[in-house]
C-alpha cells in the first residue's frame, strides 16, 4: 500500500525514521513529505535512505512539481500518516490551512488520515489542543494517542510520540480493516438492480435553440459507477452530457424529457431501487418550430409558449410495483424546507438536497448533501462526487436493511 508520512518539527522526528524503516519493511511505499521544522532535527536524506524517494519539501520547488505535482501527490497515497504531528500543525490542520506543502496535501486529499501527536506534556493537556484533535476526530480523522512517561525537556505525562513499533501496528490494522470493508462494500449491491437518471434534459425551441440547464451529470455517473462497483446491475438513463459510460453500466441516451420518460417506463419495473439524479426541465416548448426562428425587423421580444413537461419520478411513486425512490432536490435557498416539502409531495423515500448558484452544486467537482427520510435526516459534508456517491449508496443500503428487517 502507499503511505504518505508528514513528519512537522520537534525532537520526535527522529522516531519517524524508525516508522519509515517498519513500514518500507511491511511491503509498503513510503513517501515522506517534511516541514520546515522537522528538517531542523532530521535531515532528509535519512528519509529518502530509508525510504527510498526523495523527500518533499516545498509547496514552491519546480523540479518537485515536475516529478510529482502537489494536488497529483495528495491523490498518490492510500493513507496518509502524521508522524509525529505537532501542536502547531494540528492547530493548523484544525482550521484548513494550506500554508506549507504538508497541510496542502492534506487539504487537498480525500484519504484517510492517522495523527501521532507529539508534544509538551501541558502543550498536549492544553484545552486548545485538545479540542483541535476532538475537530480533527470528529472529521473522520484517526488519532494514535502519545505515550506517557519522561520528555527531552525533562516533563514527565502524556505527550511522547508512541512507539514506532505501536505506530506500525495500527497501520497494518488499519489496513486490515480497510480491506474487510473494501470486501464488503464490492459486495453491498450485490444481485440489487438499480435504474438512475442523470444529467439535464435539452427541450427544443426550433432546429437550433433549446431550452436546458446546467447539470454535467457527474452525481448521477459517480452513483452509477459506485454502485456498479459494489456489485449492483445499474441502468443509466441519461440526458446530454459529456462522460463516459462508467464499467458495467447500461447506458441509454435520451435528449428531452418526454424521451426520459419513456425510457423510465421502459425500464422501472423489477428495479430495487431508483435514483432520479437527473435534473429535467420543467417546461418545453408548446410546438417546436420546424424551421430556425428568425429575428424580425425591429423585434424587441419573443413571445413562447411552453408547457408542463411531465414529472418522472413523481410518475414512478403512484405505480403499485414502484421501486424504493430517491430524488434530488437542487434549491438556490432554504433548502431543507423545501426538499421536506417535495419528498411528501412526490411520494418520495428518499430525497438528497444539496444548495446549487455561484458555483455550488452543478458543473463542478464537489459536492454536499442532506439526505432526508421518514427515519431522519443525515448531512453527508462537501466532498468529490465519487465520495459522495459512495456515501450515499451506504446510508441507502442501511435504510434499505431497517425495510427488510421491519418485514421479517
Amino acid at each position: 500500500m502507499k503511505i504518505l508520512l508528514g513528519v512537522s518539527g520537534g525532537i520526535a522526528a527522529y522516531k519517524a525514521l524508525q516508522v519509515v524503516r517498519l513500514l518500507v519493511k511491511a511491503g509498503h511505499q513510503v513517501q515522506v513529505v517534511m516541514t520546515a521544522g522537522a528538517k531542523e532535527f532530521v535531515q532528509p536524506l535519512s528519509f529518502q535512505a530509508l525510504s527510498g524517494r526523495p523527500v518533499r519539501d516545498s509547496l514552491f520547488d519546480l523540479a518537485q512539481e515536475n516529478g510529482m505535482g502537489h494536488i497529483e501527490l495528495a491523490r498518490w497515497p492510500d493513507l496518509i500518516l502524521l508522524a509525529p504531528a505537532s501542536a502547531n500543525l494540528l492547530a493548523r490542520l484544525r482550521i484548513g490551512m494550506a500554508d506549507d506543502l504538508l497541510t496542502t496535501l492534506c487539504l487537498a486529499s480525500d484519504r484517510p488520515v492517522l495523527f501521532a501527536p507529539a508534544m509538551n506534556q501541558q502543550m498536549w493537556a492544553n484545552p486548545a489542543t485538545q479540542d483541535n484533535s476532538a475537530v480533527l476526530i470528529a472529521r473522520g480523522w484517526q488519532v494514535i494517542e502519545p505515550g506517557e512517561g519522561e520528555q527531552a525537556c525533562g516533563d514527565v505525562g502524556a505527550g511522547r510520540l508512541a512507539e514506532p513499533e505501536q505506530i506500525a501496528a495500527v497501520v497494518a490494522d488499519f489496513f486490515a480493516d480497510f480491506f474487510a470493508r473494501q470486501t464488503a462494500q464490492q459486495q453491498a449491491w450485490l444481485g440489487k438492480k438499480l435504474l438512475i437518471t442523470a444529467g439535464p434534459t435539452f427541450e427544443d425551441l426550433d432546429p437550433v435553440r433549446f431550452i436546458g440547464n446546467r447539470s454535467s451529470g457527474k452525481m448521477g455517473f459517480a452513483l452509477a459507477a459506485a454502485a456498479a462497483q459494489q456489485g449492483a446491475e445499474v441502468i443509466l438513463i441519461t440526458g446530454p452530457v459529456n462522460l463516459a459510460t462508467p464499467p458495467g453500466v447500461t447506458r441509454i441516451d435520451v435528449r428531452s424529457a418526454q424521451q426520459m420518460l419513456a425510457q423510465v417506463q421502459a425500464h422501472y419495473s423489477g428495479v430495487d431501487v431508483m435514483i432520479g439524479a437527473a435534473a429535467v426541465a420543467d417546461f418545453r416548448m408548446a410546438q417546436p418550430a420546424a424551421h430556425k426562428i428568425k429575428k424580425q425587423a425591429n423585434q424587441d421580444e419573443l413571445m413562447l409558449t411552453l408547457i408542463k413537461n411531465p414529472d418522472i419520478i413523481a410518475w414512478v411513486a403512484q405505480q403499485v410495483d414502484k421501486p424504493y425512490l430517491v430524488g434530488f432536490a437542487a434549491e438556490t435557498e432554504a433548502v431543507a424546507d423545501y426538499a421536506r416539502h417535495k419528498r411528501v409531495q412526490k411520494g418520495l423515500d428518499m430525497i438528497c438536497a444539496n444548495q446549487v448558484g455561484a458555483g455550488l452544486g452543478f458543473e463542478v467537482s464537489d459536492n454536499a448533501l442532506l439526505v432526508i427520510t421518514a427515519n431522519g435526516e443525515y448531512p453527508l459534508p462537501t466532498q468529490s462526487k465519487q465520495a459522495l456517491a459512495r456515501e450515499l449508496l451506504a446510508q441507502l443500503h442501511t435504510e434499505l436493511a431497517k425495510i427488510e428487517a421491519s418485514d421479517q
